[in-house]
């Protein structure tokens, strides 16, 4: 079957459509980072090796394969050869502790790690039920089967898992987000059509589902992807010149880096026909700049990795929009509820739910409850995914975002929850009572801070508290800064009044 039929079935997969693209197109470059690439044929042998070594050591069908490593061409082949032996990816957050690393290793059910040296230090020790695998030594030659070597057919169908997306910025028990190969089919489907088969750069880690949206598609349409380890923004340019990029899906931190670089104006980016935005709040501002200064359309997709609802806003189109995120997709459903969860009426403001047929989460691995806690039901049984942001919709059905419901800190495009990291720092012996909160960040978008009130005869001082918080977490957690307060301002049934400690930092630092 070529490339081309599979596209057109209702339902195909990503291994057969790469395995059509090695005898259509094996020459052409498939993936490329630093001087390292596979053309299709290799590829496809390379996934072919990984998936026949998975199978020998005994991975059973839809089991996870547990990734921790920096962005390298060895990744991009192994998450796809997971795909060929049946597997399902599972990438963690380079940025996540060693005891985060283990809890997400063991919570998919893993019994494959592929690590890199940094990783491996970062985990340490700890006990996981996985064997462990270097992908950026010899190890990884050594352990892969045979060239040549053809891994059993597997059959998976539409509801069956693709991939675990553990969301950043948790602890304890972080949440696994279970895709269907029906949201990923869904995804190739209408993204590859947009990308045809230029040359997409990526330059967010390829743990992340910003990453996987445009990563998939550029491979279903036998494009090529040039890979980038860590986001530079001269670098993003010089790259984009140099190959001719076409397409690129950035986070709106990202563009704001690259819209300043001084001679922006003097790089050829005339290939690009299309650039894309997901992950945080895009000013409109920014927006702007980047339909006037950069060729090709800008288009911003607003939804969750959870799947549910999605909008999609052509800024180049709709100048007059860029306040909003654009209209639910033709295959969306998308809705406002109130605090009971009834619907709320044209104009008004209400929490946002959607559903969508081909693009909804199986769940929350081993977590029924948080599952349960996500989802909203119409009064027909319509299952909706809850996207805990607050929402209305315009009188021509644009939807403008007011505010997130929970208090998530978008920063750097990484979701960070206060919720999580508020226990950690109550932990500590001079730590009475805290709270943590996001303000503004030019570097950022936005960055967690956090306040406390110090118990009674505590010596150690808010430099010495921070230090020993940004220790316990992740990197992407730790607080920008840490401030003492007598006390904390609260409602009057105890709510902290966190808007009223993010405008006091923000009024502060206009002063300063």
């Amino acid at each position: 079957m070529t490339a081309e039929e599979i596209m057109a079935q209702e339902f195909g997969t990503l291994p057969d459509l790469i395995a059509a693209h090695a005898r259509e197109r094996g020459s052409r470059a498939a993936v490329v980072m630093d001087g390292d690439s596979l053309t299709y044929a290799e590829l496809d042998d390379l996934m072919d090796r990984i998936a026949a070594a998975l199978q020998r050591d005994g991975t059973e069908l839809h089991q996870a394969v547990s990734i921790i490593s920096g962005t390298s061409v060895r990744y991009a082949a192994l998450f796809l050869g997971a795909l060929r032996a049946g597997n399902v990816p599972a990438p963690i957050a380079p940025s996540s502790t060693g005891d985060q690393m283990a809890t997400m290793v063991s919570d998919s059910g893993a019994i494959h790690l592929f690590l890199d040296g940094e990783n491996e230090a970062t985990l340490g020790d700890r006990d996981t039920p996985a064997r462990r695998i270097r992908l950026d030594t010899p190890e990884f030659e050594n352990w892969l089967a045979p060239a040549g070597e053809k891994p059993k057919a597997v059959t998976v169908g539409p509801d069956d898992p693709f991939n675990i997306i553990y969301s950043s910025g948790t602890t304890g028990t972080p949440k696994g987000i279970v895709q269907p190969y029906r949201m990923r089919w869904g995804q190739v489907s209408r993204y590859a059509g947009a990308l045809g088969t230029g040359v997409t750069l990526n330059s967010t880690p390829l743990y992340s589902n910003t990453t996987l949206v445009s990563f998939l598609p550029t491979f279903a349409r036998g494009g090529t992807v040039v890979l980038m380890k860590k986001f530079d923004a001269r670098r993003f340019l010089e790259l984009s010149e140099e190959h001719r990029v076409t397409t690129a899906m950035l986070v709106p931190v990202q563009y704001s880096r690259i819209m300043a670089v001084p001679d922006f104006d003097s790089f050829d980016l005339s290939s690009y026909t299309l650039k894309t935005c997901t992950s945080a709040p895009f000013p409109a501002a920014l927006k702007a700049d980047v339909v006037k200064r950069w060729p090709g359309q800008l288009v911003e997709y607003y939804g969750m990795t959870e799947g549910g609802g999605g909008t999609m806003l052509d800024a180049t189109a709709h100048p007059d929009k860029l306040h909003t995120v654009g209209k639910p997709r033709p295959d969306v459903d998308m809705r406002l509820i109130d605090e009971e969860g009834n619907e709320v009426g044209p104009g008004e403001v209400g929490e946002v739910v959607g559903r969508s047929a081909g693009a909804m989460m199986i769940g929350y691995r081993n977590r029924p409850d948080a599952t349960a806690d996500a989802t909203w039901y119409d009064k027909d049984g319509n299952r909706f995914i809850r996207h805990g942001d607050v929402g209305r919709f315009d009188e021509d059905g644009f939807l403008i975002l007011m505010d997130r419901k929970k208090d998530m800190i978008i920063s750097g495009g990484y979701n960070i929850f206060p919720s999580d990291l508020e226990p950690i720092l109550a932990k500590h012996p001079a730590v009475a009572d805290c709270t943590v909160v996001g303000v503004p960040s030019e570097q950022w978008g936005e960055t967690p801070i956090g306040f406390y009130v110090a118990r009674d005869g505590a010596e150690e001082g808010p430099d010495t508290v921070l230090a020993w918080f940004n220790a316990q977490v992740g990197k992407t957690q730790r607080l920008s800064a840490l401030h003492a307060l007598d006390e904390l301002p609260r409602s009057a049934i105890g709510k902290v009044l966190k808007r009223e400690l993010r405008d006091r930092f923000v009024a502060a630092e206009a002063v300063a």
